[in-house]
């Protein structure tokens, strides 16, 4: 039976993104040797990551732009302490936009280095959605956002305008939708929702908001050292980033953002359309803040929660279970997740209101 992965990430990869990672762990290049062991100095690798850090930046449409690509390790959580680290100056202040889990989580780290503003929260509404009319202090030294919340299922449709660079977390829509990167400083996204499998975190940094601090920085949390040694100052993530590119070139020809965006953007509406007309579910976040990657929603009669569990894993869905912080079901929509899996979805959701009815 056909498997349809709405897993929250790790997540849903092209399948000739598995056919093409796999023969490589097998014969990379032709060489003899699998991707798992050859030198990340080896010509063949360089080449992968160059073209990875290049292709990423054409992509977002960041080319020339004063822009370096970076694959680092460590995951989003590692970013939360190195954007401080390299960006909070010594008596400054950090501003702060917390819309969710990991929000707080990039709040938290940044405490620790100085002053830290929250200019909004929506955490009194178990951040149901992304608040609006806030003010950014204009002697910050940066604000930072998240522009997707996977657990709770909200979206930044709009970014603020300030003087002072933007930092934004994009882990969970990089590469899904249409949008100015150039108006942000510095981005950064786990792979594993819409690049890549786990184990590689991308970041794209305007180099020319870096070493102001005042700080010392550790040269493996020195955004600058590892633009100097071009993402190998350490041994990188070689599988993942291999894995990544595959995707980006995956991605380029669809269309690059603007071809996935029109996808993301029907699958989005035909789900949300049916927990709308569905009697049987709600929607957790506020219209107008739904995600396109992430759709959360409820049963209204949590007592029917077994009926449809049954119907749902029946049809070879997998992974729809909702974060324990919002329960129900979360429907995460990467851009791998083809349309045709999503009217299975809806399918089974349409069948269980005739089975209640």
């Amino acid at each position: 039976m056909k498997k349809h992965n709405y897993s929250a990430g790790p997540c849903i990869l092209p399948q000739e993104v598995f056919e093409k990672s796999a023969q490589a762990v097998l014969n990379f290049n032709n060489s003899g040797l699998s991707i798992l062991e050859i030198s990340h100095r080896s010509k063949d690798f360089v080449a992968v990551m160059e073209e990875a850090r290049a292709l990423v930046l054409e992509l977002l449409d960041l080319e020339g732009k004063g822009y370096q690509a970076l694959f680092l390790q460590g995951g989003a959580s590692m970013e939360f302490l190195r954007v401080p680290y390299n960006l909070l100056k010594e008596n400054g202040k950090a501003s702060y936009l917390d819309t969710g889990t990991w929000a707080a989580g990039a709040i938290k780290e940044a405490k620790a280095f100085g002053e830290t503003i929250v200019v909004a929260s929506s955490k009194g509404e178990n951040y149901n959605h992304i608040p609006k009319q806030y003010e950014i202090p204009a002697d910050a030294d940066y604000f930072h956002c998240t522009s997707n919340n996977t657990i709770f299922g909200t979206q930044m449709k709009d970014f603020p305008n300030t003087n002072i660079p933007i930092v934004c977390d994009m882990s969970s829509d990089i590469f899904s939708r249409q949008l100015d990167f150039s108006k942000f400083d510095l981005i950064y996204a786990g792979a594993q929702k819409n690049m890549g499998p786990a184990g590689v975190t991308l970041v794209a940094v305007k180099e020319e908001i870096l070493g102001k601090t005042g700080r010392a920085i550790p040269n493996i949390l020195n955004y600058q050292q590892h633009i100097d040694k071009e993402s190998m100052y350490n041994t990188p993530a070689v599988f993942a980033v291999y894995t990544s590119l595959l995707t980006l070139q995956w991605l380029k020809n669809l269309g690059g953002i603007p071809g996935i965006e029109k996808i993301n953007e029907a699958k989005a509406k035909l789900l949300y359309t049916e927990i709308d007309r569905n009697p049987l579910f709600i929607g957790t976040a506020v219209a107008e803040d739904r995600s396109t990657m992430n759709a959360t929603f409820l049963l209204k009669d949590e007592t029917q929660a077994a009926a449809f569990d049954k119907l749902w894993k029946d049809a070879g869905i997998s992974g729809i279970s909702g974060h324990r912080s919002v329960g129900g079901y979360r429907a995460s929509m990467y851009n791998a997740l083809p349309l045709e899996s999503v009217q299975v979805l809806v399918d089974v959701m349409q069948e269980f209101e005739k089975t209640i009815s």
